[in-house]
């Protein structure tokens, strides 16, 4: 369980998505301490086990499901991501609850100054829309977002400059794939509503 508030950014040094153990590397400081293998980390918001850890990096393996479901396939070397260790009891919950599960993608199509935040509208399909609601939580590459605006295609999510400074910038990337992951207990509702 993670908050979606991002720790560090890391630095992709390696990535073999045909490789079943060790394909993803990632440069990390933060994150890196007191982290073992088989601990879980999220990077860009997807839930990952640490398959080692070297130097100055962590090591994962990235299974094909994640692969269809995530952006992680498309990342290359050199490429920044948001990194996040797992919640501890006795950690503040200055987000909400993101389990690292993504249920899809969606694409930012719109960067907008407002004063010193970002807008930003991102395109998502309509399996992932039905759970996202004005003012609700929505992970974006594993950062917590409050939705600002929703219709029937996109969400939009306003970025403060504190966000901005201190998360990968494929955020306010227009034309970036990122990774999605509505609120659990929207899912939950609706389960219990239908069945």
């Amino acid at each position: 369980m993670f908050t979606g508030i991002v720790e560090e950014v890391g630095t992709v040094t390696a990535i073999d998505p045909g490789s079943a153990r060790d394909s993803l590397r990632i440069m990390a400081e933060i994150v890196r301490d007191g982290t073992r293998p088989g601990d879980s980390i999220s990077v860009n918001g997807v839930c990952l086990t640490v398959t080692a850890v070297e130097s100055a990096q962590l090591l994962f393996g990235v299974m094909q499901e994640t692969l269809r479901r995530s952006n992680l396939g498309e990342l290359e070397a050199g490429d920044r991501v948001n990194l996040e260790r797992p919640v501890r009891p006795l950690t503040r919950m200055g987000g909400h609850f993101v389990q690292g599960h993504a249920d899809g993608t969606g694409t930012v199509r719109e960067v907008e100054e407002e004063g010193a935040s970002l807008l930003v509208r991102i395109e998502a399909p309509a399996h992932i829309l039905r759970y996202v609601v004005e003012k609700g939580f929505i992970a974006v590459d594993g950062v917590s977002l409050t939705v600002t605006s929703v219709d029937g295609h996109s969400f939009s999510v306003a970025l403060v400059s504190y966000t901005q400074d201190h998360v990968a910038n494929g955020l306010f990337s227009t034309g970036k794939t990122v990774n999605l992951e509505v609120d659990v207990l929207a899912k939950y509702v609706e389960k219990l509503v239908v069945h």
